[in-house]
């Protein structure tokens, strides 16, 4: 369990019977679902569902952001999120003149990054799905994103993460530990991946990992790390490096900050480190906060750091942070253990079976 100070972990101990009941009323609905009593719905089109069984910070958007990226190569690609923490409701489809603040900070991302492909956000993906293929006929491939719980909706493939240091397995139901799906929610995965793991994660350790998760037969696990990129100025973005003897301001509002704290520790002589809630919306005295204990900083050489997801939510104030060495730093998905290929086979493999199926079904 992800429990971050002493008050909050007894806390979280307190509400256990909350949780029992949580856990019972999961079951209920799983139950529900698998006996048919509450009904799924399939479309003929291959779709991927990316997701977890606990809250927060276990790597959805770079998994998602990695799939349209390879994807895309071969399929025109959709994706379809939540939108959370947006300001808008129900379906809306990005253009160019889209803002986060409209379908929400990891949509944008994945707008920003990937152009190319639709980029979609509804609270019912129900009703999001033949909205976007009305909208994008062309779609071969939709990814749906944090949606393993929004069960009205059969996914064709499923993916679920999990955190190295987090492990569903080791978790307890909300609001004494972190799961939002009973465990045994983890049959209807295809692929289960545990994210976040240090690079140098060894051959022991992950089949000690293995043993613990226990994967059914035809279910397959991979391992991942994150990778940082180089640094790039969110207005115009110029590339930098992080030099040894710099000072870094990190501004961060993400779920899990601790693998980029880590890692931020690791590359320069010192940080300070300003946290807010994951998907803040940032006011312009956060900014204001942010120019004065950079201010603070005493070194000559002293830069501030954010990350992608804060940056969209951050580039509103472009005027206002053109002059300072305010800088995003990016990430990606790696493969541990030479598995990439085994990945991208079998998700290629998914969507041929899948469109072959499709064609022998049609009249």
């Amino acid at each position: 369990m992800n429990f971050n100070t002493f008050f909050l972990r007894s806390f979280r101990v307190l509400l256990f019977p909350f949780a029992l009941l949580y856990g019972l009323l999961l079951r209920v609905r799983n139950l529900m679902y698998d006996n048919e009593w509450l009904k799924s719905t399939s479309f003929n089109i291959p779709i991927i569902g990316v997701g977890n069984l606990s809250v927060g910070g276990t790597g959805k958007s770079p998994m998602v952001d990695y799939l349209a990226g390879h994807l895309k190569k071969q399929y025109r690609i959709g994706t379809i999120s939540r939108g959370y923490k947006r300001r808008s409701k129900g379906y809306l489809l990005a253009d160019n003149s889209t803002t986060a603040v409209e379908i929400g900070d990891e949509p944008m991302q994945f707008h920003l990054r990937h152009p190319d492909i639709s980029v979609a956000v509804g609270e019912e993906r129900i009703v999001a799905v033949p909205q976007l293929l009305y909208d994008r006929p062309e779609t071969e491939v939709i990814i749906l994103d944090d949606a393993f719980q929004h069960r009205a909706i059969k996914p064709g493939y499923n993916i679920i993460l999990t955190d190295h240091r987090n492990l569903y397995t080791r978790d307890f139901y909300l609001p004494t530990g972190d799961l939002r799906d009973n465990i045994s929610s983890a049959s209807r995965a295809d692929i289960i991946i545990v994210t976040k793991c240090p690079p140098d994660l060894g051959s022991q350790e992950r089949d000690e990992l293995i043993r613990e998760i226990a994967p059914l037969p035809g279910q397959k696990i991979f391992f991942t790390s994150i990778t940082y990129g180089r640094l790039y100025h969110i207005v115009n973005q110029s590339p930098c490096s992080i030099s040894r003897q710099a000072e870094v301001l990190l501004v961060c509002g993400i779920a899990n900050p601790t693998p980029l704290t880590t890692y931020i520790e690791e590359q320069c002589s010192s940080y300070d480190a300003m946290f807010f809630n994951d998907h803040h919306i940032f006011s312009i005295d956060d900014l204001r906060d942010m120019q004065i204990r950079f201010e603070k900083l005493k070194g000559p050489d002293k830069i501030i750091i954010t990350t992608e997801k804060d940056a969209v939510r951050l580039v509103k104030y472009r005027q206002e942070l053109r002059d300072l060495p305010f800088y995003v730093l990016p990430i990606s998905v790696s493969f541990l253990f030479g598995a990439e290929q085994e990945f991208q086979t079998l998700i290629s493999n998914f969507i041929r079976d899948f469109s072959k199926q499709q064609s022998v079904l049609k009249p």
